[in-house]
């Protein structure tokens, strides 16, 4: 096999010679794309685009979405032609500006929507690209040795025997982990989905790091499950992780767009790279095996290995009815009820979760406890309310002075825990 760089020499120079073919006054015109994608994708995607168009050249500009939004938002986009990026929150945001231009294009082949997520803006102002989805990064064979059958839904997770064996992101540390946590939420029910996550996190290690971080703990055997995203853990195979990673029977997405900005003065080339981009050949690209992304082409699936996922056929068996709209607004205070009530004091909760397993398993359940263990101090219509998100998604995004509303919740949040712990101690001292 050639290696990758190689090839990109041999792709350059035939570009020297395909741009040597045109007209003197046709220099390459150079179109600049913002990414938050890593070189794997970026240099495969340029290479096969000026090999297609060599009168066009791309500049990359490597952004990850919290910075991509204040430089779209300088002085005509800071020069910005086409935005492409796993950030549904930046593009709707960036839509609201009026920063992006909409899309008039071809989109035969291509599916508005996934289960109950939406792949394409309803005025076109952004299309997705590819999908990735959420799920269970496994160490099989530290699960064999632990005797237990590989999860497959969010409820395996709460089985004692997997107590310390699995790895949770703080979603409140982790970018791609709020969305991790609301699809239960949605799934079950906001009160059966927090008392799901309270039984999941007593027999979870939580990490303030994702992606490689969750893949090596799990990798290493250190952990016998992580719960991820699939690129990451994509990546981590492809490098010889040994790892495979399982889609729940009750799953979410999380789609890649790619847009256009307003400011754009070569419409024409943007046009045409985001055409490319979700093309057959465009959407091929995604799934070499250094990269493996989910196509938002369904054609492209046919010509896949048969153990490759297919989100669209997961999605017509009813797998993947999480609805990244309804969900997005309430992410930030979805991760500060999570960091607030879950992670603080996060060993004396395991200890409680411990020490309730054992009961029950000696045949003598603790309903009163397990009721207050899996508690969780905000009602749905409270989490619900359009202030009380915009106050944390503000704080997210790096407000200076926090809200005195949001002091409040917190402190309210966490007096609600520290009663829960005590109470829970309280009752297993009395039995």
């Amino acid at each position: 096999m050639i290696p990758f760089y190689l090839r990109r020499l041999l792709q350059g120079a035939a570009l020297v010679i395909a741009s040597a073919a045109l007209p003197l006054h046709a220099k390459p015109l150079t179109l600049t794309v913002m990414t938050s994608y890593p070189a794997e994708v970026t240099e495969r995607m340029e290479a096969a685009f000026e090999k297609a168009h060599p009168n066009y050249r791309l500049q990359i500009i490597w952004r990850m979405p919290q910075d991509a939004l204040p430089y779209l938002q300088q002085p005509k986009q800071s020069g910005v032609d086409v935005y492409w990026s796993p950030s549904p929150r930046t593009f709707n945001q960036l839509k609201s500006e009026g920063a992006l231009r909409k899309l008039d294009m071809d989109f035969t082949g291509l599916p508005e929507m996934i289960g109950k997520t939406r792949l394409r803006d309803a005025e076109n102002y952004f299309t997705a690209t590819e999908i990735a989805g959420f799920g269970f990064a496994i160490n099989t064979q530290s699960l064999r040795k632990l005797g237990i059958a590989t999860p497959t839904s969010w409820r395996d997770l709460t089985n004692p025997q997997l107590a310390g064996q699995i790895a949770v992101p703080n979603p409140a540390r982790v970018g791609f982990a709020p969305v991790l946590i609301d699809i239960p939420l949605q799934a079950y029910g906001w009160e059966s989905g927090w008392a799901l996550w309270s039984e999941i996190t007593g027999n979870a290690e939580l990490l303030e790091q994702g992606g490689g971080f969750i893949s090596d703990k799990v990798g290493t055997g250190q952990l016998a499950v992580g719960l991820s995203i699939d690129f990451f853990i994509a990546s981590a195979i492809a490098n010889g992780a040994p790892i495979r990673f399982v889609y729940p029977e009750r799953g979410g997405i999380n789609p890649a767009h790619i847009a256009i900005t307003s400011s754009t003065k070569k419409l024409k080339a943007a046009k045409i790279f985001t055409g490319f981009v979700l093309s057959a050949q465009g959407q091929s690209l995604l799934t070499h095996a250094d990269i493996r992304k989910l196509p938002v082409r369904p054609a492209i699936y046919e010509k896949l290995p048969s153990d490759y996922y297919r989100p669209f056929t997961a999605a017509a068996r009813g797998e993947l009815e999480y609805d990244n709209d309804r969900g997005r607004n309430r992410l930030a205070v979805v991760s500060a009820l999570f960091d607030h009530c879950l992670a603080y004091r996060h060993d004396d909760q395991v200890a409680l979760w411990k020490a309730l397993h054992t009961l029950e398993a000696a045949g003598k359940p603790q309903p009163a406890l397990r009721k207050l263990l899996t508690s969780v101090p905000l009602t749905e219509s409270a989490a619900e309310n359009t202030e009380l998100q915009q106050q944390f998604r503000h704080q997210q995004q790096g407000a200076e002075a926090q809200h005195p509303a949001l002091r409040n919740a917190v402190r309210r949040w966490r007096e609600a825990t520290d009663k829960k712990i005590s109470a829970a101690q309280q009752l297993l001292e009395d039995i």
